[in-house]
């Protein structure tokens, strides 16, 4: 035993003065186990843990574009959390949420689930947009729950978003969370000066007007500013101390303002020492105006699928949720025998986006291939017995006739033809680069029962135009909601016209002696201002009104970026070596409608109920 031990120990020790002796004669570097040449990078750093929370009522017309905007967002889903919930629904808004977050959950880090399903309503609501005491308590508990849950789960971020907003911007979150604030918010745009933040507030909690505000709202001014309130769409860092005294409920024990949600958690914000923010760098997104709480759902739904429209007019279009089915549509023609849209082939841009949006609303169109007059050469023209009338000169830069403009006014004379050819009593014309009224389909339907019930005897009647008398009101037609003698107006942005209406324009024989379409109706209507043009047509009987307030407008203005004139960027009508570029960015034509004096506005007009509840909107 004590011989194998000291043999043992002797071995023990060769061996350690072998790998002394090794060490001591290697002039390399040593030789470890792991070379530090095989050492991988470390590891990004994992994105902060956001609680993404949505609290959804009668949000069934809003949800498959909101979530599909959720699901977009360029954040890694691992680390956001979904705290929904959803309460009083008279809608699908449970299944449509409860569908979502099945197909979703296995791509998110957590999902938490809270329906509600009975009662369908609050017992003192007059209607689904009534805000009641009742309601506002709930929801205050329903926005403390999900902060709770965000502070008990350890997430860094709560987002909290309204299911009626659309953020298109994808990186918002980082963008958001790179402020490093603790409550901020990205400024949402709507159709009117209304945000998702209030510049000013009384020492009551109301909302106050401020000088601020509007070079804010309009970007003029851009930043991340300081403002005493955000609502709908916000971001809170739970990282930061301050944070902990953030509350919706119950309201702070010093609390005396109005009971609302925002302004409770605005006023713990201001005990707790905590600055809100807004953000207005970028477009972030958009939301609708809210409306008043006699509104009704259909209300509600068409004020949405118009911020939808409005976001497509300048962005790529919001697509719905790819996890619930798409809704469905029923396009028709609103009682039309036919509804027209005049769209360049090489517009393709123009006529998908006009096609989403007439499809949105539900609107059934023929597309009428346009006439591109820069594609025509002088003796196509001369074969068609083209001819400018005589004397016309534009009144802005004393140029003649374009080709842009000859191809729009035979673009609109085909229509009229086909529309005596066809017998269409009353037909709806569109052009392909226009942008709607809030509830435009109502608006527009409820107007052609009025003028049929009254029994109006009309040819034409503009929806948009651009209103070149400016001195005085027009006419307002008796015992007609929201309709005027049309005065001299520029633009054929949208009109209606009828069957006799069409006859008299094709009777005046317009080709012969041709000038802008936009010119030649009022001359027809015996309008306007320049005699020697009127005079050369004989019959000036059309009977012309207008929609006031218009239904449709342009979707850009002369000056503004994307703006493009197929019309009067071209040629001479009659040689194609003369220019008209210059009037791309100065041409007053297509200017925005000029102001209106108060002594000319056309207010003795008998107004419908949709027409308040859009003004009431603002």
């Amino acid at each position: 035993m004590f011989v194998k031990s000291v043999c043992s120990t002797m071995l023990w020790f060769v061996l350690f003065v072998s790998v002394l002796w090794s060490c001591l004669m290697n002039t390399g570097p040593a030789q470890g186990y792991f070379h530090e040449e095989r050492w991988s990078p470390e590891s990004p750093i994992l994105a902060p843990r956001v609680m993404i929370a949505l609290i959804c009522r009668n949000a069934q017309h809003s949800l498959p574009h909101f979530l599909g905007t959720i699901e977009r967002l360029d954040y890694p889903k691992d680390q956001i959390a979904l705290w929904v919930a959803t309460d009083h629904n008279i809608d699908n808004t449970t299944y449509l949420l409860r569908d979502w977050l099945i197909s979703v959950q296995k791509l998110y880090h957590y999902v938490e689930w809270r329906p509600k399903e009975e009662p369908r309503k609050y017992h003192d609501e007059e209607g689904p947009k009534d805000w009641t005491n009742e309601r506002y308590a709930y929801v205050m508990k329903l926005r403390q729950a999900a902060l709770e849950s965000a502070r008990e789960m350890w997430a860094d971020y709560l987002m909290m978003i309204d299911c009626d907003n659309l953020l298109i911007n994808r990186d918002v979150l980082w963008k958001l969370i790179k402020e490093n604030k603790t409550v901020v918010a990205p400024m949402m745009e709507s159709r009117a000066a209304y945000s998702n933040f209030w510049c000013g507030m009384t020492s009551q909690g109301y909302y106050k007007r401020t000088p601020a505000y509007i070079p804010m709202r309009k970007q003029v001014r851009r930043g991340c500013f300081a403002i005493p309130m955000v609502h709908s769409t916000f971001l809170v860092d739970l990282r930061k101390e301050a944070s902990r005294l953030l509350a919706f409920h119950p309201p702070h024990p010093d609390y005396t303002w109005a009971f609302d949600d925002i302004i409770v958690f605005a006023f713990s914000a201001r005990m707790a020492e905590v600055q809100m923010f807004i953000c207005n760098k970028e477009t972030y997104g958009h939301l609708p105006v809210p409306l008043r709480a006699h509104s009704t759902m259909q209300d509600e739904a068409d004020s949405f699928i118009h911020t939808l429209l409005e976001v497509n007019v300048r962005n790529p279009p919001v697509e719905p949720s790819r996890y619930l089915p798409k809704p469905v549509k029923r396009p028709d023609k609103m009682d039309f025998d036919e509804v027209f849209m005049i769209n360049l082939k090489r517009r393709a841009d123009r006529r998908e986006c006009m096609l989403r949006a007439l499809r949105e609303q539900e609107i059934d169109c023929k597309i009428i291939a346009a006439v591109d007059g820069k594609a025509m050469n002088v003796s196509e023209i001369h074969a068609m017995g083209v001819h400018m009338l005589p004397g016309y000169s534009d009144p802005y830069h004393g140029r003649p006739l374009t080709r842009g403009e000859m191809g729009c006014f035979l673009s609109h004379y085909n229509i009229w033809k086909e529309i005596v050819d066809r017998g269409l009593k009353t037909s709806l014309v569109l052009e392909d680069d226009l942008r709607f009224e809030i509830f435009f389909k109502r608006r527009l339907q409820n107007l052609m029962r009025e003028v049929e019930s009254k029994g109006l005897d009309w040819d034409l009647i503009y929806i948009g135009r651009k209103r070149m008398q400016v001195d005085r009101p027009e006419k307002a037609v008796p015992n007609i909601r929201n309709l005027v003698e049309a005065d001299y107006s520029y633009w054929t942005l949208g009109y209606m016209m009828s069957l006799q209406g069409a006859k008299k324009l094709l009777k005046a024989e317009p080709i012969s002696k041709m000038l802008p379409v936009d010119e030649f109706l009022p001359i027809m209507f015996n309008k306007h201002p320049v005699s020697d043009y009127m005079d050369q047509f004989e019959t000036r009987d059309l009977k012309a009104f207008s929609a006031e307030p218009l239904l449709v407008f342009p979707t850009r203005y002369t000056g503004e970026p994307g703006y493009i004139s197929d019309t009067e960027t071209s040629t001479v009508w009659d040689n194609e070596t003369v220019r008209t570029d210059w009037d791309r960015k100065h041409s007053g034509k297509t200017r925005e409608q000029a102001e209106i004096s108060t002594e000319a506005q056309n207010s003795d007009v008998l107004q419908s109920p949709l027409d308040r509840t859009a003004r009431d909107e603002l």
